[in-house]
């Protein structure tokens, strides 16, 4: 039989301190997304309120809910 594979750990990063954020850095800024790569998520998703999304949990993967060029709630998976 072959071993079950143990998928990768995440970062230790705190979600809810993307909130507020602006998504998108302005010009030398720092947004949400490109901190939460720096932090070590291999995939994040901007999204718009309401939204239909796929439900699957994907490892390493950061959402984030933008309105007005803010993320207003942020999520793993």
């Amino acid at each position: 039989m072959a071993p079950i594979p143990t998928p990768p750990a995440q970062p230790d990063d705190a979600p809810e301190s993307y909130v507020g954020l602006a998504a998108e850095g302005a010009e030398g800024a720092e947004g949400a997304e490109q901190l939460a790569r720096e932090r070590g998520w291999t995939t994040v998703r901007s999204l718009p309120p309401g939204a239909i999304i796929t439900m699957e949990y994907l490892v390493g993967r950061l959402n984030f809910e933008v309105e007005g060029g803010t993320v207003v709630r942020c999520w793993i998976g």
